[in-house]
Order: structure tokens, then sequence, then C-alpha cells
């Protein structure tokens, strides 16, 4: 299945772009820095991480993409429901209308012709 051209328009106006804002950053911000994860500021701190700054931000990005694709697919939750029931319903009668169908064929095959399939 071929993606719609606003897809592919978004992909390239708005992915490519952020992919090289994001190497250009990397290639930037090689230096070793300290992150330092103490929010009271004591003369010994809890926690210290090493590491060239892009590896940060690089982790940063990653982790907001998936928080954002948690959040959205939790909120979507009501309308993926709501598709299952629906999707029941419709099994239901389809079910129904080839039961009747068949009846139909049963009681009088050459005065009832086959409704057309989807």
């Amino acid at each position: 299945m071929e993606l719609p051209l606003w897809r592919k328009l978004a992909f390239a106006l708005i992915v490519v772009p952020l992919g090289v804002l994001l190497i250009a950053l990397a290639v930037v911000n090689r230096k070793p820095v300290e992150l330092i994860l103490d929010p009271f500021g004591g003369p010994d701190p809890g926690l210290i991480w090493q590491g060239p700054f892009f590896m940060f931000l690089l982790v940063t990005f990653a982790l907001g993409l998936i928080v954002g694709g948690i959040a959205t697919w939790l909120s979507q939750g009501k309308w993926r429901k709501s598709a299952r029931v629906r999707r029941r319903e419709a099994d239901e009668w389809h079910t129904r209308a080839d039961k009747l169908e068949q009846e139909l064929e049963e009681r009088d095959p050459a005065h009832h012709p086959r409704l057309p399939a989807n």
C-alpha cells in the first residue's frame, strides 16, 4: 500500500529536516558533560552521568517520542473500542444476511437470485 502524497510531503518537510538537525547537533556537541540529578544541590551529588552532550539530547528526544506515542495510544483507546464494537455488529449483520439469503434460496431458488457480495 502506497502512502498518500500529503504523508510523503509531511515526511519530507518535517522528519528529514529534524533528522539533519539532530545529526548537526550531534556533531557540534561532542564534548563530555556531566548530568547531575541532585535537586537539592548538596556537597555530594547523588547521581552523576558523564557522556557526550549529543547522547543526552538524543536520549531526551527518544524518551519524548516514546512518551508521546504512549499518550497518543492511550487517548485513542475509546475510538479503538468503538471500532471493535462496530466491527462485531457488522459481522453479526453479515451473518444474519447470509442466513436469510440461504433461507430464501432453499424456499425458491429460481425467484431469488443471490445478492452481490462485497
